[in-house]
């Protein structure tokens, strides 16, 4: 009888447990306690059934009376005092591996540093596509190359005489030369980037050339002031990048206010007899102090140009038109004759021959 009784009981749990199918989503399995389970079954209060009870319940005389039995809290109520609500997808169960929740995740494969290589240098396109570009500063704007006198050089060696005379009928026949010379001159002129001599130089050779020049376009012309009713050093028809400028422009709003050297007037050339000699030797920054003193010297020593012994002093006209930069005058020459002028010498001066310094 007892053995039945028995029977009868493992029978209804065994239906129990099938009818509710394994771990339902509400149900959490201790593993604390083997064989013990707590289900959450339809109703208000949760029935919690164990093996053993069943067991134990056939010993007594009533059969049925079944001994609730308590379990501990579930794990999820430890959750709950962490202020973290718990996932009804956690079940702990025995044996079980812990909740992915708690597993480590996995690191997500590193991502290579970007590449700061460049594309070559005048190549087509942006950056490579798996960097960005690196931030560069723009480039700072680049200074006009300071040009080569060297073809000017070539041409006054060739065509200009020791005591100035230019064969403007040679010349001529190399003008061309000439213009690649003042294309130069054109696409680079001096910024205040240039060193002071490097700039004085090339103004210098400007106002020289392009003196040369006018006469070649006009050539055969017997005075230059033939040209341009008397008066060709104010027409603008020189162009330096970009900007008009004329022969007067050069010299008295330039050479003169900026540099402030009273030689510069021995250097510059009118092609005119009476002119300081055009020297056949173009101007550099290297030479240019050495060429400024010695034309200085050789003008005012010449006696082509200036009676300076005697008893009647007579200079050139340009001593009177530029008394300004000379200052006193007497003090001036003195620095360049091999003989000082006394005190009270009467100074005169001779008049201006236009005609052409060629043949």
């Amino acid at each position: 009888m007892l053995f039945l009784r028995f029977f009868a009981v493992l029978v209804l749990a065994i239906c129990l447990f099938t009818c509710q199918g394994p771990n339902p989503p509400d149900s959490v399995v201790d593993s604390s306690t083997p064989g013990s389970s707590v289900e959450n079954m339809p109703g208000d209060t949760p029935e919690i059934v164990t093996a053993q009870d069943q067991i134990a319940d056939t010993r007594n005389d009533d059969p049925s009376t079944v001994a609730p039995e308590k379990l501990p809290a579930p794990v999820a109520k430890t959750a709950a005092k962490t202020g973290q609500a718990p996932s009804p997808a956690i079940q702990e169960t025995a044996g079980s591996k812990s909740p992915k929740a708690e597993e480590k995740p996995t690191p997500a494969p590193s991502t290579p540093a970007p590449s700061s290589t460049l594309p070559p240098s005048g190549g087509r396109g942006g950056a490579p596509a798996s960097s960005a570009p690196e931030s560069t500063a723009p480039p700072a704007p680049m200074s006009p190359e300071i040009p080569s006198h060297a073809p000017w050089n070539t041409l006054l060696q060739a065509h200009v005489s020791d005591a100035g005379v230019v064969n403007y009928a040679a010349l001529k026949k190399q003008e061309s030369q000439l213009d690649a010379y003042l294309a130069s001159l054109a696409a680079n002129a001096p910024t205040s980037e240039w060193p002071r001599k490097a700039a004085m130089a090339y103004w210098i050779n400007a106002y020289n050339a392009y003196t040369v020049k006018l006469i070649l376009k006009n050539y055969p012309v017997q005075k230059i002031t033939d040209l341009d009713g008397g008066d060709p050093w104010k027409v603008k028809w020189i162009t330096l990048d970009g900007k008009s400028y004329s022969l007067n422009n050069i010299e008295h709003d330039i050479l003169r206010p900026k540099y402030q050297d009273a030689r510069i007037h021995f250097a510059v050339n009118c092609a005119a007899k009476s002119c300081p000699p055009l020297p056949n030797q173009a101007f550099t920054a290297d030479n240019l102090e050495s060429m400024l003193q010695a034309n200085a010297r050789k003008f005012i020593r010449n006696g082509q140009y200036n009676q300076t012994s005697g008893e009647q002093i007579m200079v050139s006209k340009i001593f009177d038109w530029y008394q300004e930069d000379f200052g006193d005058l007497r003090s001036y020459l003195n620095k360049y004759l091999a003989s000082p002028l006394p005190e009270g010498t009467d100074i005169r001066f001779k008049d201006y021959d236009w005609s052409l310094n060629g043949k």
